[in-house]
This record gives structure tokens, sequence and C-alpha cells, in this order.
């Protein structure tokens, strides 16, 4: 990536940064969400889900803290189907400008958007009862690793965003399937407790594999190899769908 590239890539960054303060509701909407998952979950069924170890609210966190983070597919679907169809991609690529900063510009602006989310989930969690108490580098490790989470499910939705002929299939398509990735999972409740049929899906798929791998660095336990499989499944994803976001970015934006 050229100097000229990383530069408009920061100013794109900067651009949708700046939406944030202009339109709180965008911000507050994203964040009650996860919120009431955490209110509801640890509540409401927080003494009926019986986990290993016995505190529910602490087994529960690191999959809300994944499942928000899958959801920045949504964001990102969104935002690019609205700049390609509201022809700003157009307006873009009238200017003496990297054609590519447009892409990147919204993952970048994205990832720090997630990070903002995923700090006031922590501080929520905190309050419900969630303690991490693994050590402080390891809990690092883990928030580094929901960032990588949430940056490689935004590649999955630029490439949706940019293929949809509207703004509303967009919205559907980076949405109807994040919800049984995430349900058939280790992040609610244990994978044991499912259908034996559908558990060998359920243990490796890749919600499950981060939120164990979260588990064990914010807790204890097993590390290394859901940590793994997790890596792998990021770095595959991240791999093909930001090659097609590019593909289909160039093919659109070349019209």
């Amino acid at each position: 990536m050229t100097d000229w590239t990383v530069a408009d890539s920061l100013v794109i960054t900067r651009r949708h940064l700046t939406h944030i303060p202009r339109i709180p509701e965008l911000l507050f909407f994203t964040i009650v969400q996860p919120i009431i998952f955490i209110l509801l979950f640890s509540i409401v069924f927080g003494n009926a889900i019986k986990v290993p170890g016995g505190d529910y609210v602490n087994f529960l966190l690191p999959g809300i803290f994944a499942q928000t983070m899958a959801f920045a597919t949504t964001s990102t679907c969104i935002g690019l189907a609205e700049d390609l169809h509201k022809g700003l991609v157009d307006r873009f690529r009238a200017l003496p400008m990297a054609r590519s900063a447009v892409l990147v510009g919204r993952l970048l602006s994205d990832t720090v958007k997630n990070a903002l989310i995923l700090a006031i989930m922590i501080v929520v969690g905190y309050i419900v009862g969630f303690r991490i108490t693994n050590g402080f580098l390891p809990a690092v490790a883990g928030i580094l690793l929901l960032l990588l989470f949430a940056f490689t499910f935004a590649t999955i939705g630029a490439w949706i965003g940019l293929s949809m002929k509207s703004v509303e299939a967009a919205n559907m398509a980076g949405m109807v399937w994040i919800f049984p990735l995430t349900f058939v999972s280790s992040a609610f409740v244990p994978v044991e407790s499912m259908p034996s049929w559908i558990r060998p899906f359920a243990q490796h798929q890749p919600v499950s594999v981060t939120v164990d791998a979260l588990r064990g660095l914010f807790h204890g336990g097993p590390i290394l190899s859901p940590l793994i499989q997790s890596l792998v499944w990021c770095v595959l994803l991240t791999a093909i769908c930001l090659t097609g976001a590019i593909a289909t970015y160039k093919k659109v934006s070349a019209h």
C-alpha cells in the first residue's frame, strides 16, 4: 500500500468516524442491542442454564462479545451498500484519490467503532458481575482477538454489501445468517447440551472456537487449540472475503 493510498484511506476513515458524534443515535442503538443481550441472558436465564464452573455471567460475556463483533458484518454491509447506491463511490472515483481508500477506510473506521463498543460492553459486563481473572496480558490478547474477529466479519460484510443490488437486500443478506451462526455455537450454552447431529458443526465453527479461546484467555483453561483454530478461521475468511470485496469493488467502480 503506497503512502498515497494510506493517506486517502485515513481521510475516508476520519470521514466515517465524524458521523458518530454528529449522529449519536446510530452508536446508541448499536450499543443497546448487546447490552439487552447481556441483561436478558445474565438476569433472566442466569440461574436456569448450567455451565461448567457454575458462573454463567463469566461463561456468557465472551459469547456476547464475539456475537457483537460478528454483527460488524451488518454495519459494514449496509454502509458500503449505501455509499454505492447513493452515488458516493462515483463521486470519490471522480477525485484524484486511491480507489481502494473507500473500502479500506470503511473497514478501518468500523474497526475503531467496534473497539469503542467493546470497551463499553466490558464496562457493562463488570457491572453485572463479569470478571477477567487470568491476568493482564491474556486479557489484552483476548481483546485483540475480538478486534481481529470483528475485522474478519467486516470483510464478509464488505463483500456482501458491494454485491447486493439494493441497501434493503444488503441489510437482509448481511444479517440473516449471523443469528444461526452465533446461536448454534458455544456462545450461550455448552455445545455438549446440543443434539449430537449438530454438535460437530457447533464445536468447530468460527464463533465457537473464538468464544472458547476468549474464555481460556479471560478465565484460564484450554487456550492453544481454540486460539489456533480461531486465528486460522480469521486469516482464511479475511483472505477470501477481502479478495472478493476488492474484486467486486473494482468491478462496480469501473462502471
